[in-house]
């Protein structure tokens, strides 16, 4: 695929005061100044993602209002359900509003439901099938209910209080709950609208805490230390690729700390069984390990099977979990492989697809919760807005992935008359609609994202942060690139491109990886440095040269002493 290959260039007024204020090399500088650091402030700032420099909750629309609800249900001793999502970030922020509210002495418990058989979000049969049963009086939802008007009037009509915590779109007729923390609503000035769901949880936590302490709460039972939820709040925020900076970051930096010292029996039964070591835990283990085991528990079973593994202080339940997961994830990659094979087959024999701007496809026999993952998967390779559909009971149900400059929410809101129901943000979302109308709004999604997207949105681009030669890497320099971490959306991590580079060993490890020893041709040093480049077709011929490479730079802690080495993202040939 066409790659359009972007070598950032920094102002040098903020490489300067970058530099000024951190006493770095210029490369750091640039690199952070490519991530729109501009002052010494902000510099130092990035540099210490500390707690206390967290914004404060305090201007969240009717945060006080779901704080005086709340403290009131626990001092009546009424019943509490916690409404979440089946994803990590709702199986995160369902964990983290349970362990406080449980430790406060509340009557509480939690649901998610069924990802097949209940789908997103509250809705009505909620209320009269668990609630009114349960004799609940407060729910609050977690990661979901921005959107679910219908049941919110079931719950009022019922005597029941809702309080909706939530971070996607919020509609123009909200629902008309007791409270509704969305830092994306309408006269919400606090700033906070990066957050996931299990970020908004969490400073619902942070607020109701200090609520609790104002009216004496905390005199009779010692305080909770929320640093404690901090692993569960990264968790949920890398998962769910929501921007990593200011309290994003902060958070993660601080939850990654929190697990690398060993704390969370349930994080670190499925660090366990996931093969990583604490004190090695990055963000990119989160996303590519731990939240696809969590995920895995919502796609092939039960979300609540993760919440019990988040919840549980013994070690012998928290690894037989921890193993039950692994399985679950080992059958959804087995199940996501053939839902793409045959995906690839039939885009082999009908190539025409592919002159398409989109790739709407749809099949009777596709398991619905891997079709977001598969999606995801499809858009990488083939870089356009990707919706997968599964037919069942005569109800289509989709999961679409977009790409950068297709916002997949507003076109999906372009064609609301061909759907029953979406949901979602720019680069994700979740569709119902009936199976005679998806031919039409294949039709109508194609040319919403024709006329709405420009003509290079569909060619890549790799974001190159630095040029750099071989004779400018060092274990100095991956030292302090390290410092930059936590990566993640809104603050990937480092790419540098160098030029001329000669392999001088290459090899197939695992079932398509390269594994290469390379060399750049112009260096003065002639020094020589491991490379693996992930993920590439075993069957095309292994060059001896490349042009160019773009690569990011690592700690390779797996021989017997630790040593450099490139991890190849792009090539010229690619």
């Amino acid at each position: 695929m066409k790659l359009n290959w972007q070598i950032l260039k920094p102002s040098l007024k903020s490489t300067q005061a970058i530099r000024k204020a951190l006493k770095c090399s210029h490369i750091i500088a640039s690199i952070l100044a490519n991530r729109g650091i501009s002052s010494e402030s902000q510099a130092l700032s990035f540099m210490s993602p500390m707690l206390k420099n967290i914004r404060s909750p305090f201007y969240l629309k009717d945060i006080k209002i779901a704080a005086l609800r709340i403290s009131k249900a626990i001092k009546n001793n009424e019943k509490i359900l916690i409404f979440g999502d089946y994803d990590t970030d709702g199986i995160t922020g369902v964990t983290i509003l349970f362990r406080f509210l449980q430790y406060a002495g509340a009557d509480v418990s939690y649901y998610i439901p069924h990802r097949e058989r209940e789908g997103y979000g509250l809705k009505p049969e909620h209320i009269h099938e668990v609630a009114v049963p349960e004799n609940v009086s407060l729910i609050i939802t977690v990661d979901c209910g921005a959107s679910d008007n219908k049941a919110v009037d079931a719950a009022n009509s019922r005597n029941i209080h809702v309080i909706i915590t939530d971070h996607h779109h919020v509609p123009k007729m909200p629902p008309q709950a007791t409270a509704l923390i969305n830092p994306k609503q309408n006269g919400c000035n606090s700033g906070l609208d990066h957050l996931a769901g299990a970020g908004v949880a969490f400073y619902l936590v942070i607020y109701l805490r200090k609520h609790l302490r104002d009216i004496g709460f905390w005199n009779t039972l010692p305080e909770p230390n929320l640093k404690q939820y901090c692993d569960l709040v990264a968790l949920g925020t890398v998962a769910d690729i929501v921007p990593l900076h200011y309290e994003n970051r902060i958070f993660t930096k601080a939850g990654l700390d929190h697990i690398r010292d060993g704390n969370g029996v349930g994080i670190q039964a499925l660090m366990q069984v996931s093969k990583i070591k604490r004190s090695e835990l990055n963000s990119e283990d989160i996303s590519f390990r731990l939240a696809p085991r969590l995920n895995a528990a919502g796609r092939m079973d039960h979300a609540q099977i993760a919440v019990q593994l988040l919840t549980t202080d013994n070690k012998k339940t928290a690894m037989d979990i921890a193993l039950s997961l692994n399985r679950m994830n080992t059958q959804r990659q087995d199940i996501q492989k053939q839902i793409i094979d045959e995906i690839e087959l039939f885009l082999n024999k009908n190539r025409n697809m592919l002159d398409r701007k989109t790739l709407v496809l749809y099949h009777r026999k596709w398991h619905e919760g891997i079709l977001g993952i598969a999606a995801a998967r499809l858009t990488k390779k083939y870089y356009r807005p990707v919706i997968l559909i599964s037919i069942k009971d005569q109800i289509g149900k989709g999961s679409a992935r977009s790409i950068r400059g297709v916002d997949i929410y507003k076109c999906l809101t372009a064609c609301a008359s061909d759907l029953e129901s979406y949901g979602g943000h720019s680069l994700a979302a979740g569709l119902r609609i009936d199976p005679e109308k998806i031919k039409q709004f294949i039709e109508n999604f194609e040319n919403i994202v024709k006329e709405t997207a420009l003509p290079d949105t569909f060619i890549p681009e790799i974001s190159i942060d630095f040029a750099l030669n071989f004779s400018g890497i060092s274990g100095s320099l991956i030292n302090e690139l390290e410092r930059l971490g936590p990566y993640g959306s809104g603050n990937p991590e480092p790419l540098f491109m160098s030029r001329h580079i000669k392999v001088l060993f290459s090899e197939i490890v695992g079932q398509n990886h390269r594994r290469m020893r390379v060399k750049q041709v112009s260096d003065t040093t002639d020094q020589s440095i491991n490379a693996i480049q992930f993920n590439i077709d075993t069957n095309l011929p292994q060059p001896q040269y490349f042009e160019k490479i773009a690569y990011s730079l690592k700690w390779n802690h797996r021989t017997r002493r630790k040593s450099i080495q490139l991890v190849i993202k792009a090539t010229d040939f690619d």
